[in-house]
C-alpha cells in the first residue's frame, strides 16, 4: 500500500462517499486509490463549482464535503470555495497536490505556497511530508471542520509523499460531546428572560442545527415569543407558526424596525455577526442581548451580550424550557406577523416581467415543504432570505457570510448527493447562474434531477439598485445574455419559460413534476429591487 491508499482508508473511515474535484498529473495516484474502495471521484468542471458541491454537501448532512485539486492554479481555483465553507460555517475538508518536496525550496513550474494561502479560509491546514502521519492528518481535519463551530479544514499531499510506500490504520472517529451551559450564566439569562416583557428571538445560523431546532420550537411554542431569523437561520422555526417573523436583511420591510425597536431582549441563538450586522439590531447599543450560542460573542460595539452562555445550543434551551415559565404577549409582533401574512403569504401581482416576491410565491406553493432550495447571490438572495417562507430546517441554504455568487448551480450537485430523495431547487439569477453555468454537464453526466429557476433581468441587478440609492444613476451594471433555451438543451436540460404572471403556476407545476434537469426562466422586473430601499 501506498500513502495515497492510506490515505483513501482513512477518508472510508470517516464516511466519506463523495470527494468532487478535478483530476490533475500530481493527484494520480490518489485519483486511481479511490478507484476500487467506497469513495467515489465525482469529476466537476471547474474547482470552484467542486468547492461548492462539497460546502453545500457539508451543509445538507452535517458530515465534511471533501474537494479535491491538483497544484498550484487547481488549488487556487479552490479557494472561494474553501471561503464561503468557513465564512458560512459549512464543515470542509480540502485536499490539494503539490509537487515533490524536493522543489519546494525554490521557484518552480506551478508552484506556490498553498498551505500559507489557505491559512486566513481555513480552521486548520497542514502539508503532509511523511506517509505515517496521514491517519491523524486526516483524523484531526475531519474533526476541526465538523466540530462547532463548523468550518473549513485543508490537507495539502505532495505526489512524491503520495507515491510513497505506507502502513498504517485509521484512528477511531470519536464522538465528540460538547459542554453543557454554565449553571451561573444559565441562571441569568432565565432571570433576564423572565424579567422582561417583550422579548425577541434572533435565530442564526447554529440555530438549524437538528436538535437546537427542535428546542428551540418547542420553546416558542411554550413561551410565545416571536422569532426573526437570519437568511442563514431560515426554517429553525417553522414560518407557518404565528411567532415567526420571517428573515432580518436587506429586502426586510422597514417596518420591522418597530418589532425591533419595541422588543427590550434579544436572544440571540446560534447568531455569527458575518450573518447581519447587529447596528441593525441594536443601533443605541441599549438592549439586553442573552448571546446563546457553541462559541463565545465576537466583540462589538453594537453587541454587547448581558450574558453568554456558551454551551451545546440544544441542551442551553431544553434548560430554557424547564425554567422559562413565562408566556409573553409581543402586540408589535403580532401586528407585523398580520402584515406579512398579506404582503408575503397573500402577495399578488400580475405583472410581465414578474416581481421576484409573487414569483417565489408560487414557486413555494408547487414545491414540498421539505425540498431543499438552494439561493445564489444576488437581488434575488434577497427577496429568498425576505419573503421565502420555510418550513423545516435546513431546507433554505443561502450564502450569506462570504455571500459568494456562482454557489446555487454546484450547490445543487453537492445537497442532491447528499439527499437523493429530496426535491432540490437552485434559484439565482442570471449573472450568478453563468458564472459556474458548466456544472450543469456535471449534473447531466451524474444523471441528476433537480430545477434550476433562473431569474433573468440582464443585470446585476442588486448592484444596480445599491448604485442608483447611493449615486442616482447606473454603470457598469448591464449584461448581454445568451438564448437561455439554446443554452439548456445543448447541456440536454429542459427547457420552460412562463409568458405572464398566470402562466408561473403551471409552468413551475411542470418543471417540479418533469425529469433530469430543468431549466425555467423567469424575466424579472428589476425596477421593483428599489423597494429594498423604501
Amino acid at each position: 500500500m501506498n500513502a495515497s491508499g492510506l490515505f483513501v482508508k482513512c477518508l472510508e473511515n470517516e464516511g466519506v462517499q463523495f470527494v468532487f474535484g478535478l483530476p490533475g498529473e500530481e493527484t494520480q495516484d490518489l485519483v486511481f486509490s479511490m478507484e476500487d474502495s467506497g469513495v467515489k471521484f465525482v469529476v466537476a468542471r471547474h474547482e470552484q463549482g467542486a468547492a461548492f458541491m462539497a460546502d453545500v454537501y457539508g451543509r445538507v448532512t452535517g458530515r465534511a464535503g471533501v474537494c479535491l485539486s491538483t497544484l498550484g492554479p487547481g488549488a487556487t481555483n479552490l479557494v472561494t470555495g474553501v471561503a464561503d465553507a468557513n465564512l458560512d460555517h459549512s464543515p470542509l475538508v480540502a485536499v490539494t497536490a503539490q509537487g515533490s518536496t524536493e522543489r519546494l525550496h525554490k521557484e518552480s513550474h506551478q508552484i506556490i505556497d498553498v498551505v500559507n494561502l489557505f491559512g486566513p479560509i481555513t480552521k486548520w491546514n497542514t502539508r503532509v511530508l511523511l506517509p505515517r502521519i496521514i491517519p491523524e492528518a486526516v483524523r484531526k481535519a475531519f474533526k476541526v471542520a465538523e466540530m462547532e463551530k463548523p468550518g473549513a479544514a485543508h490537507i495539502e499531499l505532495p505526489e512524491d509523499v503520495a507515491a510513497m510506500p505506507a502502513e498504517g490504520v485509521p484512528l477511531v472517529r470519536e464522538k465528540v460531546r460538547r459542554a453543557a451551559p454554565d449553571y451561573k450564566a444559565l441562571a441569568r439569562a432565565v432571570e433576564i428572560i423572565n424579567g422582561s416583557s417583550r422579548p425577541l428571538i434572533l435565530a442564526g445560523n447554529g440555530a438549524i442545527r437538528k436538535l437546537a431546532s427542535n428546542q428551540l420550537r418547542l420553546f416558542v411554542e411554550r413561551t410565545g415569543i416571536p422569532v426573526i431569523s437570519t437568511f442563514m437561520g431560515k426554517g429553525a422555526v417553522s414560518d407557518r407558526s404565528r411567532e415567526s417573523l420571517l428573515g432580518l436583511g436587506l429586502g426586510t420591510h422597514h417596518s420591522v424596525q418597530e418589532v425591533l425597536d419595541a422588543a427590550d431582549v434579544i436572544i440571540s441563538v446560534g447568531y455569527d455577526i458575518a450573518e447581519f450586522d447587529p447596528k441593525k439590531i441594536n443601533p443605541g447599543n441599549r438592549k439586553n442581548i442573552v448571546h446563546i450560542d457553541f462559541s463565545p460573542a465576537e466583540v462589538y460595539d453594537h453587541y454587547q451580550p448581558s450574558v453568554e452562555v456558551v454551551a451545546d445550543v440544544s441542551n442551553t434551551l431544553w434548560h430554557l424550557n424547564q425554567e422559562v415559565k413565562k408566556r409573553f404577549a409581543f402586540p408589535e409582533a403580532e401586528i407585523y406577523r398580520g402584515f406579512l401574512e398579506k404582503s408575503v403569504f397573500g402577495f399578488e401581482s400580475n405583472s410581465f416581467p414578474v416581481h421576484p416576491k409573487f414569483a417565489l410565491r408560487k414557486l413555494r406553493e408547487c414545491i414540498p415543504d421539505s425540498a431543499i432550495v438552494i439561493s445564489d447571490v444576488g437581488a434575488h438572495k434577497m427577496w429568498v432570505g425576505s419573503s421565502f417562507p420555510a418550513y423545516e430546517r435546513g431546507t433554505v441554504i443561502i450564502s450569506n457570510g462570504l455571500a459568494s455568487m456562482g454557489i446555487a448551480l454546484p450547490g445543487a450537485i453537492g445537497a442532491k448527493l447528499a439527499s437523493s430523495d429530496s426535491e432540490v431547487v437552485a434559484v439565482m439569477g442570471d449573472g450568478g447562474f453563468l458564472m459556474n453555468v458548466q456544472e450543469l454537464e456535471t449534473a447531466v453526466r451524474l444523471g441528476l434531477e433537480f430545477v434550476v429557476v433562473l431569474f433573468n433581468d440582464n443585470s446585476y441587478s442588486l448592484i444596480e439598485a445599491k448604485f442608483i440609492k447611493g449615486a442616482g444613476r447606473t454603470l457598469a451594471t448591464d449584461l448581454t445574455n445568451p438564448d437561455f433555451g439554446l443554452l439548456a438543451r445543448s447541456f440536454g436540460c429542459s427547457y420552460f419559460r412562463p409568458g405572464s404572471a398566470a402562466e408561473l403556476d403551471s409552468v413551475f407545476r411542470e418543471a417540479v413534476s418533469g425529469k433530469g434537469v430543468r431549466i425555467v426562466e423567469v424575466p424579472v422586473d428589476k425596477s421593483r429591487n428599489l423597494e429594498f430601499f423604501s
